[in-house]
């Protein structure tokens, strides 16, 4: 679930707003799925929003927060029309997460269908590192150097993935932080990146 204020933040910057939820939350049909078929609820979110008729088609930025981050770069990889692809703290790597969050594997394993072992494609089917060929936008990488929930492994491997591939990609590390970070910088933050995500429209 993405915050209202969170919503608020980008809308105070000047931005037409779209979050919405994956299958399974909130009364929504069907079941989450962990970046499978319900990657399509995003497809579906970017494709409402550039038809909404105050939106300039060519300019419909991407923006994920954690697991978000996944959904993302898919999403910026379907649309390679995408004025840009910003993630936050994102998840990149299925199998990475697996081997990390031990707390995750018993879900992981229900929805993705068994471990990276057992059920690797279903893995790599989720991992957009994979992927990353078709991606067209310029991306901005945030991550908490501390950041417990999703390491920062996983953002060193998506910088070093679209640099191999010489896509446009920009990365803002903060040593101090973790996975959340605190209001007064995520603030700021977001402000700076409504900025960058402006001039990558131009």
């Amino acid at each position: 679930m993405v915050r209202p204020a969170r919503v608020s933040q980008f809308a105070a910057e000047g931005f037409i707003v779209f979050a919405p939820f994956y299958r399974g939350n909130w009364g929504g049909e069907g079941n989450e799925d962990f970046a499978g078929d319900d990657r399509e609820d995003a497809f579906a979110a970017f494709e409402l929003l550039r038809s909404h008729p105050s939106v300039a088609g060519s300019r419909v930025h991407i923006f994920g927060f954690s697991r978000g981050g996944v959904m993302a770069l898919l999403t910026g990889v379907r649309f390679e029309e995408a004025a840009s692809v910003v993630t936050w703290g994102g998840v990149y790597d299925m199998e990475l997460t697996y081997v990390e969050r031990k707390d995750l594997r018993r879900m992981m394993k229900r929805v993705i269908g068994g471990s990276p072992k057992t059920a690797g494609a279903e893995f790599k089917y989720r991992t957009p590192l994979y992927q990353l060929e078709k991606l067209r936008s310029p991306v901005l990488i945030i991550h908490g150097l501390r950041d417990e929930n999703v390491s920062i492994e996983h953002a060193y491997r998506l910088e070093q993935r679209l640099a191999a591939l010489n896509k446009e990609v920009e990365t803002w590390y903060f040593e101090h932080v973790n996975h959340y970070f605190p209001p007064n910088l995520n603030r700021k933050i977001v402000h700076d990146l409504c900025i960058w995500m402006k001039k990558a429209s131009k």
